[in-house]
């Protein structure tokens, strides 16, 4: 007999969702994909929050992703609109005065990490959905009611093409065999889903605002367009918040400025006051120097005010399923703040592994439509199982990065972890060694993993210290200690305590 078609409604046009639907449309079932926006690829589309998004950073989890796709022209299709950063570019002032750039390579073997403007990564995996018949699109369409028992979801009509403006949006009624829900942070799909599943939740909104500012390209006689590296991310690290700049490919940079909410509001207070003109570009002079030479005064006063100033929000839950009928993927189960570069990848991430199960257990079914209802809800258990531990680890490492970014780049003790790291990784390559930041932005272990094996080689590290380091000084100290049982003893052990101090908080604590 032939295998029934499985009807698989996907929420979400977004680069997680579209992956979603392809991997779907592959396995040649019936897709629908659900936006509550309009098409993505229409530059009049308003996107979400009312702004660009934060150029994205493409690495190996969500190339691996796309390989697996099923899709030979993927891969090169996305490549083409992407620029490689090597490392990040750090941003300061010495004492003197004198601007300085000093280049922090990712990873000791070259690697780099892709920055990919989302509009241009979203508008190939929808041209590349458009041309499958087995695929159809809803746009404007927003999930108002579902229910995962019966397998039915509503839907508004908002295209104001087909309806007047004032009237109540016309509501549809779909049935599916399975859906997916990728609809970000805020996800409808994830409210209905609470209603089925005792679902537990936990949302916290950090002390950071960000908003968004643009360097323009150079002009047209400049020798290149771009006016900083384009092959690095480029940070000024301000210890309590931090201004990015990732490249694009018409030679422009899509900047962040990231602070506490008291600095907005300091700023804001200025501005109210008529003094926006100039307290803003002297808050950039003082903490971050050379930017208004890149975006000037006026310009950062005018991006200021028109952008947006957004909240980041981390979002852990758990499980991600309901029975056979319903899964949560990329934001919509694990929202997290940027500073890892890893929420898309993650969400890419998402995908590939969710179907790799749904393989596996559809390999155990025959064509009998109830068992592979129950092999597909025993599978979604394995997902949920799965994925939780992973979303949670690198939500927290996301977070816990941030103080990395905007301050621990510039610290002796975490340069010089990392050169040691990178050392074992190369010259003693039996040990296995990697950074954290390779094994989560250059491979595709699990993230749970990779914080067991960071942690594990922080405690080496530590331990390998007080034997070749803290022993001597203890010795030392000691024999200090009984031969004058003063203040040059007392002073002795003193040293030893403090440097082993800090020498367990910065390597055995985790680099993040």
């Amino acid at each position: 007999m032939e295998e029934r078609k499985q009807k698989v409604v996907v929420v979400g046009a977004g680069p997680v969702g579209s992956l979603a639907a392809l991997y779907a449309a592959n396995r040649g079932h019936d897709v629908e994909i659900y936006e509550l926006r309009g098409d993505l690829r229409d530059p009049s589309t308003t996107p979400l929050n009312f702004t660009r998004s934060i150029n994205l950073a493409l690495s190996e989890r969500g190339l691996n992703a796309m390989r697996h796709a099923n899709q030979p022209r993927l891969i090169d299709y996305v490549k083409g609109v992407t620029i490689p950063m090597r490392g990040r570019m750090i941003h300061g002032k010495r004492p003197d005065g004198k601007l300085y750039e000093e280049a922090q390579d990712y990873d000791i073997h070259g690697r780099s990490i892709l920055a990919i403007d989302r509009g241009d990564l979203n508008k190939r995996l929808l041209d590349m959905l458009e041309e499958m018949p087995n695929v159809t699109f809803f746009f404007n369409h927003k999930l108002t009611g579902a229910d995962f028992k019966r397998n039915k979801a509503w839907f508004e009509d908002r295209d104001e093409s087909t309806s007047n403006p004032r009237d109540r949006a016309r509501e549809i009624e779909v049935d599916f065999d399975f859906m997916i829900g990728a609809d970000g942070a805020h996800s409808a799909v994830r409210y209905h889903l609470m209603k089925f599943s005792r679902m537990d939740y936990q949302q916290e909104y950090i002390d950071t605002l960000w908003c968004e500012f643009q360097i323009a390209p150079s002009s047209s006689s400049a020798k290149s367009k771009f006016r900083i590296s384009p092959n690095h991310l480029h940070i000024w690290p301000g210890k309590e918040f931090m201004f990015i700049a990732i490249p694009s490919n018409d030679g422009s940079f899509t900047c962040t400025l990231f602070a506490p909410a008291a600095i907005y509001e300091q700023l804001d207070e200025a501005g109210s006051t008529g003094d926006t003109s100039s307290s803003i570009p002297d808050f950039f002079d003082k903490h971050f120097p050379g930017v208004t030479s890149l975006i000037t005064p006026a310009d950062l006063v005018s991006q200021f005010q028109t952008n947006p100033h957004l909240p980041l929000i981390s979002i852990k839950c758990k499980p991600y399923h309901f029975s056979s009928s319903v899964v949560i993927v990329g934001d919509a189960a694990h929202a997290m703040v940027p500073f890892y570069g890893q929420g898309m990848n993650a969400g890419l991430e998402d995908v590939r592994i969710l179907f790799d199960i749904l393989d596996k257990h559809d390999r155990m079914t025959n064509d009998d439509s109830s068992l592979e209802a129950s092999q597909r809800e025993l599978a979604l258990a394995e997902y949920s199982a799965v994925r939780v531990a992973d979303a949670h680890a690198i939500n927290d490492l996301a977070l816990q990065n941030y103080i990395e970014m905007r301050s621990s780049v510039l610290s002796p003790v975490y340069r010089w972890r990392k050169a040691l790291e990178e050392w074992l990784s190369v010259y003693v390559p039996s040990l296995g060694w990697q950074t954290k930041y390779s094994r989560v932005s250059f491979g595709n272990e699990r993230y749970s993993e990779v914080v067991k094996k960071s942690e594990h080689q922080g405690q080496v590290l530590v331990r390998s210290l007080i034997g070749g380091v803290g022993l001597p000084m203890l010795a030392g100290g000691l024999v200090l200690w009984f031969r004058y049982k003063g203040a040059l003893g007392r002073a002795a052990y003193g040293v030893f305590y403090n440097f082993m101090g800090m020498v367990c908080r910065t390597i055995h604590g985790r680099r993040r």
